[in-house]
């Protein structure tokens, strides 16, 4: 008789231990209004990293504000690869709620009002075939990550993948 409440323990034990078995595994989702909402990780047409003709400012990354009361600056944040190529945004820029940013590969001139900044970089920064992209705050905490895969994440194939809508 007194076994009756250690099988019945053991067994309630198991049952819940088998349905946090079957519970699907759920993505990191980092406290941040700031997030990835896309990448054009391969510039349309053939790859050329020469800063005169190449075709690097057409590689991007696509950062939103995805607050609906807060403005954020980016001065501080880092955007950093899979092997470590990284970029920082050492100038402010104000995000509005809703608005973003292309941080866009090659050389240009920064602009709020146009939404773009230029990593002064004629390298590109992603991977055509794989790839993870991670944006830290000034802090050095995790804002959001993703990986990609050109074959798993890229159905059409345009180079294009969004993340967040």
């Amino acid at each position: 008789m007194h076994n009756r409440p250690a099988v019945a323990a053991a067994a309630a034990l198991a049952g819940a231990l088998s349905f946090l078995a079957a519970a699907p595994a759920q993505a990191a989702e980092y406290h941040s209004a700031l997030k990835i909402r896309g990448v054009q990780y391969d510039a349309p047409g053939r790859d050329s990293n020469r800063c005169s003709t190449g075709n690097t400012d057409e590689e991007y990354v696509t950062i939103k504000n995805y607050s609906s009361s807060s403005t954020i600056n980016l001065k501080g944040y880092v955007v950093k690869d899979a092997t470590g190529n990284r970029f920082t945004f050492t100038a402010s820029h104000y995000l509005q709620p809703g608005d973003y940013v292309k941080l866009r590969g090659g050389h240009g001139t920064d602009s709020d009002t146009r939404n773009v900044v230029y990593r002064d970089n004629c390298n590109f920064m992603w991977n055509n075939d794989r790839d993870t992209i991670y944006l830290y705050k000034p802090s050095g905490s995790r804002a959001d990550v993703h990986s990609y895969t050109q074959r798993g994440s890229d159905p059409d194939g345009d180079g294009y993948i969004r993340y967040h809508s």
